[in-house]
């Protein structure tokens, strides 16, 4: 179960697009029904067929719910709201002993283990917020064979993509240095890889004075949550927010019990609708 809301997202544009439509809008609006926003890029995808070449898209707008926020609630900054991803999968492969001979193994566990330790050691820029995180460990087969393999799952984020870069290229000096002490092997490869979202200062401007008279709206600050938005963000000035849900309840993103009230797609409508209007 993904619990990401992006279900509710793409209500929320179907029923946008029915209100266009019956209200006859003499506008020339794209409406992107996106798939893959987290396993792969699916913007990035969208912008390899050349698709978008045929159209002048002058504005681009986005939102994501969340039950951070109560319902009806915008939150959105200017800048930088969402922070760069990638994704970091990292395998380690030793030798399998048994745990009374471990002088006859290679213990990939313990390499994979020590890398971590390093990283956390890695100086980091107080000034720059930035996130390394490991959501997913495995290792190992029974409990007396000491692990002959292991692989990290992770995702890295910054506030730009090309810190999130460099912070790989750290990784894999890490990486080099464990194999020559340890003798377990290693291999890394990047997984999916968003650029943050901007949030276009004069579309912003242009907004929230008149979205703040119809809804409660938050100057949230930068997220470090991941969005391929940010691909979009980055060819045509954009505008995304924060549609909160909460009435009461906070249990998060990719929560099992995360599940926004059906009349949230009313909601997501009408912010839908007021930005319509304040841009034409």
């Amino acid at each position: 179960m993904h619990a990401c809301g992006h279900d509710v997202h793409t209500s929320i544009l179907y029923s946008f697009l029915i209100y266009v439509l019956e209200n006859k809008i003499k506008e020339n609006i794209l409406f992107l029904f996106q798939p893959a926003e987290e396993s792969g890029g699916g913007a990035m995808e969208f912008f390899k067929t050349g698709v978008f070449n045929q159209f002048t898209v002058t504005k681009a707008f986005a939102l994501h719910v969340t039950d951070e926020y109560s319902q009806g609630t915008i939150a959105s900054t200017k800048g930088v709201l969402f922070a760069s991803s990638l994704e970091v999968n990292t395998s380690f492969q030793g030798v399998s002993s048994h745990v009374a001979f471990p002088q006859e193994g290679k213990n990939a566990f313990n390499a994979l283990r020590l890398f971590l330790d390093s990283v956390d050691k890695i100086p980091r820029n107080i000034s720059e917020p930035f996130v390394f995180g490991a959501g997913r460990i495995e290792a190992g087969e029974i409990r007396n064979i000491i692990p002959g393999h292991a692989k990290l799952e992770g995702t890295i984020r910054g506030l730009s993509n090309e810190g999130a870069q460099k912070f790989y290229e750290s990784l894999i000096n890490i990486l080099e240095g464990i194999q020559k002490i340890t003798g377990v092997k290693y291999h890394a490869e990047k997984g999916a890889s968003y650029p943050e979202v901007i949030v276009n200062e004069e579309v912003y401007d242009q907004l929230i004075p008149e979205l703040s008279e119809e809804f409660n709206f938050i100057d949230c600050g930068y997220k470090m949550t991941g969005e391929d938005f940010g691909y979009i963000s980055h060819q045509y000035p954009s505008f995304m927010f924060w549609l909160g849900t909460s009435n009461g309840e906070k249990f998060g993103l990719h929560n099992p019990r995360f599940l926004p009230d059906d009349s949230v797609i009313e909601t997501g409508k009408n912010v839908f609708v007021a930005i319509l209007k304040s841009i034409i």
